[in-house]
């Protein structure tokens, strides 16, 4: 079983990363792979921060379920990732906490790139400032 990510800096083209099931706790060791990652799979295993997810800039897809990652704080480091679309995040103590409506408004309202949260489409309102009153719909 791996413990912690290492190792990478030579895989230059690597796109995705599949770590699942494993007793990895902290995300750290990817800066070898920041440039090109877009998939980081990373569920069931006992990673409890998100520090050092942030160099991930290029991230799209972030599957961490079962994980140990119980606030808010932690969770917020997601928005570092500006192209992260779909996220897998069930299984934390943090969503588990929770009512599930609950958790979708408040995590789609933090990460406004997402389009896919726990398997489902992330359906967002339209907000005034997004289309002010009077203002047309472009076309």
């Amino acid at each position: 079983m791996i413990d912690k990510i290492y190792g990478l800096s030579g895989m230059k083209n690597l796109r995705v990363l599949s770590l699942g099931r494993n007793y990895i706790k902290a995300i750290s060791g990817l800066e070898g792979v920041s440039d090109t990652l877009e998939e980081l799979w990373i569920s069931y295993n006992l990673v409890e921060k998100l520090k050092g997810i942030s160099v991930l800039k290029k991230l799209k897809v972030l599957y961490m379920s079962n994980n140990l990652v119980k606030d808010w704080v932690e969770f917020n480091r997601l928005a570092d990732l500006p192209m992260l679309e779909d996220l897998l995040f069930a299984g934390n103590p943090l969503v588990e906490s929770m009512e599930e409506s609950i958790w979708r408004a408040e995590a789609s309202k933090r990460l406004l790139s997402l389009r896919k949260l726990d398997g489902e489409t992330v359906i967002r309102e339209e907000t005034e400032s997004q289309n002010p009153q009077g203002a047309q719909p472009e076309k």
